[in-house]
């Protein structure tokens, strides 16, 4: 059992300079806290737990968190002072009764959240004295990165309509190896774009925000940038795409690079770009709730490729069921503050897992310095983590503490030489 004996929450920022909940926890026996921080995306799925926000315009443009930082320290926090729980589950579900709603309205899913975390890491540090090695210890691997080198969409003020171009390392013999090779990509990225008098700028998320014209001239950048750096594509480096269609998706078409696009028009550029291209995945290929649109992709490019649900499940154990039942999608994305507790989010990689769908360990655009995500990326057995570029500490951070794990005797193998997954 584990006392809970003091906790406190904060308004911090996150990597936008946006408001943010951090929730501080002092459990029996330890002195020294544990910290839930607590991320917020900018392309949010209209399904995703409410992020409660004050929406006072004379404070913070509205983005203040005061009230979701008043409802852990005025409401819950007496409810949970002297209280003890056998384990995170336990924890987690209070929480959700507590608050009652299918969202986490009533408190808002950042404070729950920002509790959940914190508990989670005191429960696994108690047990096991690694966060990593929470859900056991055989046959962990590192997850390969999708790092965004090329930012578009709601991640930067260009011209590009698919929010995020990544590259994964894959067949290398660990981790230090694809960071290393992905650094000398990512140089020559930027030499290529120097070279075409394009701005060097980075995006929300680390990556290169140049304001290119289409999304074929990105994929050549990219795949003359891998070649140059001495390495072949398919072999040594795939791209993944996160298209976030719901952002540029108005009245059942699709508005990009201007034009008018319904679904089966909208599929058939994927189909090009995954016929002339390295493609291993696209997240939100379609809008959250354009279901047959998302059932009519899998069943064209699903034996190709990845399709990610990202708005369309939100990380939820209901939409991801009801997205394996109509064959939406073949894999998911995985983002705590989606759905707004640590259990939750283990119940829906564990839902994926046992139906074949791959879950993908994702951070959030308005990010915190906590490398968390990397933690439960390894714990989880997610084969991806998606968290930006090799640029930005809150993002490098992530990557920095996925090498130091790297080091651990309970690391058995880097996940870019799964057959199963990237089919090398």
């Amino acid at each position: 059992m584990i006392k809970i004996l003091n906790i406190k929450s904060r308004e911090i920022f996150d990597s936008r300079g946006n408001p943010t909940v951090e929730t501080e926890m002092i459990v029996d026996g330890h002195q020294d806290p544990f910290y839930g921080l607590v991320p917020s995306g900018a392309s949010t799925g209209k399904f995703e737990a409410l992020e409660l926000r004050d929406n006072d315009k004379s404070r913070m443009s509205g983005k203040g968190v005061l009230k979701a930082v008043s409802n852990v320290n005025k409401i819950l926090k007496p409810e949970l002072i002297n209280t003890s729980f056998k384990d995170f589950r336990e924890f987690d579900s209070f929480l959700i009764n507590f608050d009652g709603t299918s969202n986490k309205s009533k408190y808002g899913a950042n404070s729950i959240l920002s509790l959940s975390l914190a508990f989670y890491k005191a429960w696994s540090y108690i047990n096991f004295n690694k966060i990593f090695l929470s859900q056991g210890k055989d046959n962990l691997s590192i997850p390969v990165p999708m790092l965004n080198i090329i930012n578009g969409g709601q991640h930067a003020d260009n011209d590009v309509d698919f929010q995020e171009f990544m590259i994964l390392p894959i067949n290398f013999s660990n981790l230090k190896e694809a960071l290393s090779a992905t650094h000398d990509v990512i140089t020559n990225i930027k030499k290529n774009l120097k070279s075409k008098s394009h701005n060097t700028n980075v995006g929300d998320e680390g990556g290169f925000a140049p304001n290119l014209k289409s999304h074929i001239e990105v994929l050549d950048i990219i795949c003359n940038s891998i070649e140059k750096s001495g390495y072949q594509i398919n072999t040594h480096f795939k791209i993944s795409l996160d298209s976030a269609s719901s952002e540029f998706y108005e009245s059942g078409f699709y508005n990009f690079e201007g034009k008018k696009l319904n679904t089966d028009q909208m599929i058939k550029v994927y189909e090009n770009i995954c016929n002339n291209f390295p493609i291993f995945s696209i997240e939100d290929a379609l809008d959250e709730e354009d279901y047959e649109g998302w059932t009519n992709i899998t069943s064209s490019l699903g034996e190709k490729i990845k399709l990610v649900g990202d708005d369309l499940f939100v990380t939820n154990i209901e939409k991801l069921q009801t997205g394996i039942i109509k064959k939406q999608a073949n894999s998911i994305l995985i983002k705590l503050n989606q759905i707004g507790s640590v259990s939750e989010t283990l119940d829906s990689i564990k839902l994926a897992n046992d139906n074949n769908f791959v879950s993908i360990m994702s951070h959030r655009s308005g990010e915190t310095e906590d490398s968390f995500i990397s933690d439960l990326a390894v714990a989880s057995k997610c084969p991806l983590i998606k968290t930006g570029s090799l640029a930005r500490s809150d993002r490098v951070s992530k990557y920095n503490q996925l090498l130091r794990i790297e080091e651990s005797e309970f690391i058995s193998s880097y996940a870019g030489n799964d057959n199963s997954v990237f089919k090398i």
